[in-house]
C-alpha cells in the first residue's frame, strides 16, 4: 500500500545534487508538517543525484515517519521529477517546493485555504532575492509566455504551489511542463488557478542547475509546443451510459 494514501496533503520536493541543503530541509519541513492544516507528509524525489543526496534522504526518511522518498535511475529534469512525484502521491492535495528553500514551507498555509475554490494556487515572488540579471531574464521569459499562452500568470517560476490531485493527474506530460502549470490548468474545462504573494530568499547553499541560455532556449521551444498541443486538444462529453448499476 502506498503510505501517502494515509495523508491529506503531500509536499513534493524534487532535488538534484542538493546534499548541502538537506539538513536545513529536514529541519524546516519537520517543523512545518505538524503545523499544517491538513495531515501532511513529505515526498522527496531524487532526480539521479551523484553527490550523496540519496544517502542523506535515506537517513532523514528513516528518522521521520512522515518523510518518504523515491529515486529516479538517471537525471531526467525537473518536470520528470515532478511528474514522478504526482504519480506517487495518493493524497487529495499535493504541494511543490524546491529543495533550495528559497521559499518557505510555512507559506503553504497561505495557499492551501484557496483550494476550496481553485484547482491550483501558486505563489508569486513580490520581493525576489535574485540578481538583477536573473530578474531581467525571468521578466522577458514571463512576458513571452503570457503572450503565447494567454495564461495571465505573473510568476510561473515560483517554486511554491499547491494542487488538487485530480487536476495534476490530467496534465499532459512533456519536458518543461513545470513552466506552464497555470496554462495547463486552463486547458481543463472549468478549472481555475489563483496567484498569492509569498516570501522569497536567496539561495543559501548549492547552485542553480541551468544557465540563462538553457532556460531561455527551453522556454521558447516549450511555448510553441504548448500552442501546438492546445490546438490539438481532444474534448468530449459523455451524454449516455449504462455502466452504473
Amino acid at each position: 500500500m502506498n503510505r501517502t494514501a494515509d495523508y491529506e496533503f503531500t509536499v513534493i520536493v524534487p532535488l538534484y545534487n542538493e546534499v548541502d541543503n538537506i539538513p536545513e530541509l529536514e529541519r524546516r519541513l519537520s517543523a512545518y508538517i505538524p503545523c499544517c492544516r491538513y495531515r501532511a507528509c513529505v515526498l522527496f524525489v531524487d532526480d539521479g543525484s551523484s553527490d550523496g543526496s540519496l544517502d542523506a534522504l535515506r537517513e532523514i526518511c528513516g528518522r521521520h515517519r512522515d518523510f518518504f522518498y523515491v529515486s529516479l535511475g538517471a537525471n531526467c529534469g525537473l518536470s520528470s521529477a515532478l511528474k514522478a512525484g504526482f504519480d506517487c502521491a495518493c493524497s487529495e492535495y499535493i504541494g511543490y517546493i524546491d529543495a533550495d528553500l528559497q521559499t518557505d514551507p510555512e507559506d503553504f498555509e497561505i495557499l492551501l485555504p484557496y483550494l476550496e475554490d481553485y484547482d491550483m494556487v501558486t505563489g508569486f515572488r513580490t520581493r525576489r532575492c535574485d540578481s538583477l540579471f536573473r530578474k531581467f531574464q525571468s521578466g522577458i521569459a514571463n512576458s513571452f509566455r503570457r503572450m503565447m499562452t494567454g495564461d495571465g500568470a505573473s510568476d510561473t517560476g515560483c517554486p511554491l504551489k499547491v494542487f488538487r490531485a485530480e487536476t495534476v493527474r490530467k496534465f499532459p506530460v512533456f519536458k518543461g511542463m513545470h513552466r506552464f502549470f497555470p496554462a495547463l490548468v486552463m486547458l481543463q474545462d472549468g478549472a481555475r488557478y489563483k496567484e498569492v504573494p509569498v516570501n522569497h530568499h536567496g539561495r543559501a547553499a548549492g547552485k542553480s542547475k541551468s544557465s540563462m541560455w538553457t532556460r531561455m532556449k527551453s522556454s521558447l521551444a516549450d511555448c510553441f509546443a504548448y500552442r501546438w498541443m492546445r490546438s490539438r486538444q481532444i474534448r468530449y462529453t459523455v451524454t449516455e451510459s449504462d455502466m452504473e448499476s
